[in-house]
């Protein structure tokens, strides 16, 4: 029997009428392994996972395969957005076999529910190199009951190393550390297209904010072209989507020209913060074009009825990848007419052959930016191939809320308002900030998936450090102390249910979770920023904004920690380093008396990597161990005081608070910690 049909996850729903008895991730599977002395087949994907539907559909769907499945295996499905542990943990199995990763992961588990083998993707038939699935069925089975003792030393081996968790080596990382790193970065950057060097690209927003924030501590120009030049060729890649707006994924080959066509919205709250932050240094059309872009496609195609946003955009429809984003040149001439079309043909390299697969993925990589009067002309041809676009079949759509996902980008919304002068996207991020925390609360903790009424609970470490950022975000932009009170109670939650304390990190499950084969720990980078890093940054960011001493040990407590497993691997450790050097380096803008708007909005203006503000009404008064506390006079009108680490400037007007941010945050200058 297939069990998949309550589910609330829109990939495992898409698995609901195949053959095979499939179960859902969950103590009740494992006791139906053990009651049959079966292995355990799980297998984990996301429903905007290509290869996963290809899968699906040679395998999964065919009833003799499903037969063979049903009769050896007790057969779990796992949505890796719903559940990142269960993923986790089976994709660092995978590893530990010599194995690279990848989804769909196919992977072979005890009846106790512990990994020994696997593989991702499995065609039907033997090809590709790859033996077909149900030979592999039956071997797997075979050894399973017939040489128990392979399973057995397989398994034990897997477990052993994964128990194994990440230890610092007690060191510390210093800002000249961070500035050899920034230059080492700099140099694996590909200086014709941008990104690391080769194929396939992905954008990897916190290297790219650690680069950033190297080039800004040091005035590198060479590091500074790279990154910029990485910014303007995904924007002027395929993978942009130029006519609705948003990024896919990554791209397959080394110029950003053909996609994996799925949409997710991390990576889009994390591109959108860096695309607004290079329209503030350069002043660049196409930086703000891109970013407007991005919160134009959330506004359209992603929201929910309550203001939240959904998770993806699937990479396939009408059973193809990348149907929907793709033209012919016939098509463009049938729409715009002949003049017109041969002019967006020539912008965004349309041709009778194509760019794809004999198909266009629009995009402008030959012909670049273009003059003002040009791009208005384009913007009418866009919107017209747009609204012929919308009458195609669309790509799925997983319209589940996550709440890390979610945070990431009601901060990014946050953080760039200011930046692209749009006060309407403090909006759109309070709605869905509210949205999350009235749906996915439960006596002051978060879940992590919710969709229909069903709620995955408890959240994940994440889920409480994303939106613990995103409420300091909106408090910084609002002043509304409640989402101050929400930022202390996540930080509460985190160091009291998912810290550990033999390494000072975090683990992603609650102490109250369902068990696992081991309790994942990890602190390095993925596609999203890790939960220690992003919780770092969020403490540095409060310890800035209340003052307290309070605040600032744990800020510095935590980051020694995490520091000394970061200096291991620090290019998989970024988020950390990004939050290390906000530690470091950035400042505190405090703005006092009932009218102090303009000030306010001018510190906000200073871009978020380097300053958090806060503004405090006659009403309001600081720590009274807070530096600043002698010198800041609510009754003296409104002023700025700028403040780095325990030291405060003397109070300026607007006029002068830029200058005075800039002054100290010099290249080279030393800051108290």
């Amino acid at each position: 029997m297939n069990r998949l049909n309550e589910a609330s996850s829109p990939y495992l729903l898409q698995h609901r009428d195949n053959p095979v008895h499939w179960w859902e991730w969950g103590p009740d599977a494992v006791a139906e392994a053990k009651r049959l002395d079966k292995p355990i087949l799980i297998s984990v994907g996301y429903a905007a996972c290509h290869w996963c539907h290809v899968m699906a559909h040679e395998s999964f769907e065919d009833p003799d395969v499903a037969a063979v499945m049903n009769e050896l295996f007790v057969n779990i499905k796992v949505d890796r957005e719903e559940r990142p542990d269960v993923d986790h943990v089976q994709m660092n199995a995978l590893h530990l076999l010599g194995e690279p990763g990848g989804w769909p992961l196919t992977m072979f588990l005890t009846s106790e529910g512990e990994p020994f083998w696997g593989g991702t993707y499995f065609p039907k038939e033997p090809r590709f190199g790859r033996p077909g699935f149900v030979g592999v069925l039956r071997e797997i089975s075979r050894l399973y009951h017939a040489e128990p003792e392979r399973i057995l030393k397989n398994r034990d081996a897997i477990r052993q190393h994964l128990a194994k968790t990440a230890t610092g080596d007690g060191g510390t990382l210093s800002l000249e550390d961070l500035d050899r790193l920034g230059l080492r970065l700099a140099e694996l950057i590909d200086p014709e297209n941008g990104g690391l060097q080769g194929a396939p690209k992905f954008p990897n927003p916190p290297i790219l904010e650690f680069l950033d924030r190297y080039t800004d501590r040091t005035r590198d120009g060479e590091a500074k072209r790279r990154l910029l030049l990485t910014l303007e060729r995904m924007a002027l890649g395929g993978i942009h989507d130029h006519l609705g707006g948003g990024f896919a994924r990554y791209s397959v080959d080394e110029r950003w020209l053909v996609p994996h066509f799925e949409k997710m919205l991390y990576d889009n709250a994390q591109l959108l913060e860096l695309y607004a932050l290079a329209y503030a240094e350069t002043g660049r059309a196409l930086f703000r074009d891109t970013a407007e872009g991005i919160v134009t496609w959330l506004r359209r195609e992603m929201m929910t009825s309550d203001g939240a946003f959904a998770s993806s955009l699937d990479a396939d429809s009408e059973g193809e990848e990348g149907r929907f984003y793709v033209w012919s040149l016939a098509e463009i001439q049938d729409v715009l007419g002949e003049e017109d079309a041969a002019f967006f043909a020539k912008v965004y390299d349309i041709t009778e052959e194509g760019n794809f697969e004999g198909r266009n993925i629009p995009n402008r990589l030959i012909s670049g930016e273009a003059p003002a009067a040009v791009e208005e002309r384009l913007t009418v041809l866009r919107a017209k191939l747009l609204e012929r676009r919308s009458v195609r079949g669309r790509p799925g759509l997983d319209d589940k809320v996550l709440a890390d996902w979610n945070g990431l980008m009601i901060a990014a919304l946050v953080r760039s308002s200011p930046l692209l002068d749009r006060p309407d996207w403090i909006a759109l991020a309070r709605r869905a900030y509210r949205a999350v925390t009235e749906t996915m609360t439960r006596d002051g903790q978060l879940g992590h998936s919710w969709r229909g009424g069903a709620l995955i609970f408890p959240g994940f470490a994440l889920d409480h450090a994303a939106m613990m950022r995103a409420a300091l975000a909106l408090f910084e932009a609002t002043s509304d102390r409640a989402y101050l009170r929400d930022a202390e109670t996540w930080r509460d939650r985190l160091l009291s249910d998912h810290r550990v304390a033999e390494t000072g990190a975090l683990a992603m499950t609650s102490r109250g979770a369902d068990p696992l084969v081991v309790r994942p720990q990890p602190t390095q980078d993925d596609a999203v920023p890790n939960a220690n890093g992003v919780f770092a940054e969020a403490l540095v960011r409060l310890a800035q904004l209340t003052g307290t001493d309070g605040d600032r040990h744990r800020a510095s407590d935590f980051l020694t920690r995490l520091t000394g497993i970061a200096r291991s691997s620090p290019l998989g450790h970024t988020s950390v380093l990004n939050a290390l050097d906000l530690h470091l380096r950035g400042l505190t803008i405090l703005v006092t008396g009932n009218d102090g708007g303009p000030l306010f909005d001018t510190g906000l203006r200073i871009p978020y990597p380097v300053r958090s503000v806060r503004w405090l009404p006659s009403d309001e008064g600081l720590d009274d161990k807070h530096p600043a506390k002698a010198l800041a006079s609510s009754n003296a009108g409104p002023q700025a005081l700028v403040c780095a680490g325990m030291r405060c400037s003397l109070p300026v007007l607007a006029a002068a608070l830029k200058a005075q941010a800039a002054e100290m945050l010099m290249p080279g200058q030393k800051r108290d910690a």
